[in-house]
């Protein structure tokens, strides 16, 4: 049944008992707003679970089927073709996501409180990311079947549960690359990106520091981490540097780097505290990845994000 974590509830459960003490109303609509996600997971589980055998006139359906069957729901049609349980489960994760997100606008001074809160948010984004990127790894020419299979069940065990255990390996790298981005933002320079890479590398774990350091001359690890870094396009990072040497400047602070583009940036800033400008940063570069691929056009194919994940599940 899709439901909250033990550690998930006993946090909801420490700041209902702060909110009772200090705000009883806000704890009411607290009281409110989680018991109506628990309904909805209760009323999602009365949907077939999709590992479980199905017989639909006379044919068995079963989770292997399903696992076959992705490789057509990658496409982009695939909406009609998906069970409804998993169709639900993306809804159930959104509204847990904004419960959340209310609590951390309720808490933002009661560190003990926030922090677990943020650590949460995070986890949710980055199953609702996870799902994307094995969608695009069921169409990653340099996997095998035995991987994209495996991703396939990752998949199932997303939708089945509304976690996913392999993304909760990596969530301390993803919230790292987020730390290090916000606690040091870079300079814009005129030369390429190589130097801020090596810097956000020794302010990060080994994982990134591996992934960072053995595709260190791809281009598109290059262009994808400065897409990340910057907060504007491939594009407008060229028009940016352009300018850069027209006018015999070397290097901006990392605010001033959207004001040398004098138009509105492909993507929205991101220099916030919503928790969703990291899923809608991930999805802007995302789509501007897959128009490049589409149209045979120079800049990263993959976010950085995706470019990590798959780099990890290649080596599992």
């Amino acid at each position: 049944m899709l439901s909250l974590s033990e550690q998930e509830q006993q946090l909801v459960t420490e700041i209902q008992e702060y909110l009772t003490a200090n705000y009883p109303e806000e704890s009411e609509l607290v009281s409110k707003r989680f018991s109506s996600l628990k309904a909805l997971g209760e009323a999602i589980s009365l949907f077939p679970s999709v590992r479980e055998n199905q017989v639909l006139r006379g044919e068995v359906r079963s989770e292997q089927d399903l696992v076959k069957s992705l490789y057509q729901f990658s496409t982009s049609s695939r909406l009609l073709y998906t069970p409804t349980r998993v169709v639900a489960t993306r809804g159930y994760l959104v509204a847990k996501f904004q419960s959340f997100s209310m609590l951390a606008m309720l808490v933002p001074d009661i560190k003990k409180l926030y922090v677990p809160l943020q650590k949460v948010i995070f986890s949710i984004i980055s199953t609702l990311m996870a799902e994307e990127v094995y969608f695009s790894g069921l169409d990653e020419p340099s996997f095998s079947d035995a991987i994209k299979i495996q991703l396939a069940h990752d998949l199932i065990s997303i939708w089945d549960t509304g976690n996913d255990p392999r993304m909760n390996r990596h969530l301390p790298a993803l919230q790292a690359l987020w730390a290090a981005r916000d606690a040091s933002p870079p300079c814009f320079g005129t030369m390429n990106g190589s130097s801020e890479m090596m810097r956000l590398s020794m302010e990060l774990g080994d994982d990134w520091r591996k992934f960072l350091i053995d595709n260190l001359t791809d281009d598109e690890t290059r262009w994808a981490l400065e897409e990340f870094l910057f907060g504007i396009s491939y594009e407008e990072i060229l028009e940016v540097r352009s300018r850069l040497n027209k006018y015999g400047i070397s290097a901006v602070d990392h605010n001033e780097v959207r004001s040398y583009l004098g138009k509105i940036p492909s993507y929205a800033s991101i220099e916030n505290d919503d928790p969703r400008v990291i899923y809608n940063f991930y999805v802007e570069r995302r789509d501007a990845a897959f128009f490049r691929k589409r149209f045979s056009l120079p800049g990263p194919k993959k976010t950085l994000e995706e470019l990590y994940v798959k780099y990890r599940i290649a080596r599992e």
